[in-house]
């Protein structure tokens, strides 16, 4: 059963020693996703799964100890996902299968909070999957036995400004405003009315996530409390914690 849920942005930048002299701008996201991640920690789960939007290529289920790294970003910044118990021995490069980006995020977030309090695992959930598939997904989260969490990854649209990655269209403030508005007061029927098609169009990666979470909230009452929220790149990015 889903006992709480955290909601998180995504971006690499997140991590200061990819943002460099901009860090500081997300400060403030850095300080909400650290309060959500505490809202976790008390609901003392059996589990914690870390959900975030990968591409088709790589969704799946990441298990305890996944490594990954924002190589690809520009810098040596190595993660693993949850304790993952002695480091593994190296294997043949043509097995690994390192976390996409969006876990990678969210396996920085734990291990900067100091996480232990519970077995991690992690889930890619592909951008461009069906709004009902998702939250199926969600519900089958939510009927596992135990004590269930969720670490929810994802940004908003990505069109809040002519500056950015998907340049300005002004249906992307209303729909980050909705998503908010959710979030913060755990409406489940919202989040799973969320129009794929729409968040596609505004490149709203956290669409799918969100949905996963809302099937595994479906009768459980929790609920909602908007953290942050803000768009400093025009992109929107939320936190919020369920419980």
């Amino acid at each position: 059963m889903l006992v709480a849920a955290a909601v998180c942005p995504c971006p690499p930048l997140l991590v200061p020693e990819l943002a460099a002299g901009a860090a500081p701008e997300l400060d403030a996201a850095r300080a909400a996703c650290s309060e959500a991640l505490g809202v976790l920690a008390a609901a003392r789960p059996d589990r914690l799964l870390v959900v975030g939007p990968v591409d088709e290529s790589v969704r799946g289920v990441y298990p305890e100890g996944a490594r990954g790294s924002f190589r690809d970003f520009g810098v040596e910044v190595a993660v693993r996902l949850g304790r993952g118990g002695d480091p593994a021995p190296e294997r043949e490069p043509s097995s690994q299968r390192e976390l996409p980006p969006s876990l990678a995020v969210g396996a920085w977030l734990l291990e900067r909070a100091g996480w232990s309090d519970a077995p991690v695992e992690g889930l890619g959930v592909a951008e461009s999957l069906p709004a009902e598939r998702c939250a199926d997904i969600g519900r089958d989260i939510g009927g596992r036995a135990g004590r269930v969490a969720l670490l929810v990854m994802g940004d908003g649209s990505a069109c809040r400004s002519v500056k950015a990655p998907g340049y300005l269209d002004e249906r992307a403030a209303p729909f980050d405003a909705e998503v908010a508005r959710a979030l913060g007061s755990a409406d489940v029927a919202a989040l799973e009315a969320l129009d794929a098609g729409l968040a596609r169009e505004l490149k709203a990666a956290g669409r799918a996530p969100w949905q996963v979470l809302a099937g595994a909230a479906e009768g459980t009452g929790l609920s909602g409390a908007l953290l942050y929220e803000d768009a400093p790149y025009g992109v929107g990015y939320l936190v919020a914690a369920w419980s």
